[in-house]
């Protein structure tokens, strides 16, 4: 079996679960984070660091990093490799992409996991 280096899966059927799964907790994020701000009275600094200070959310919120992570890098696999066609150019691309999903993952991290409470 031949195994590709871009791909984050192990195969095509690996790539399609960890979509799927990638999707549902992102949409599980963003579920609670809407249903948070319609709900809370008064959202002030105090409120948002008291509710990133649970060990729960930060972890809730790395895992939602996490799968968009996933979610970005097979996705924008799977649009170059249909549509870019010079693979210089898509393999450039996939760097560019890639590099900036590390990027933001540990922008996330450094920002989320020292919030402490007030």
């Amino acid at each position: 079996m031949v195994k590709v280096a871009s791909t984050f899966g192990r195969s095509g059927t690996h790539d399609f679960i960890l979509l799927r799964a990638s999707a549902i907790i992102m949409a599980l994020y963003a579920i609670f984070m809407v249903s948070f701000l319609v709900s809370a009275e008064t959202i002030n600094y105090a409120v948002w660091t008291n509710l990133f200070a649970n060990l729960g959310m930060k972890i809730f919120t790395m895992l939602a990093l996490t799968s968009v992570l996933i979610h970005g890098w097979i996705g924008i696999w799977q649009v170059l490799t249909d549509y870019v066609k010079n693979s210089g150019l898509r393999a450039f691309i996939q760097f560019v992409v890639s590099v900036a999903l590390i990027v933001y993952w540990l922008a996330g991290l450094l920002v989320v996991w020292p919030v402490e409470g007030v």
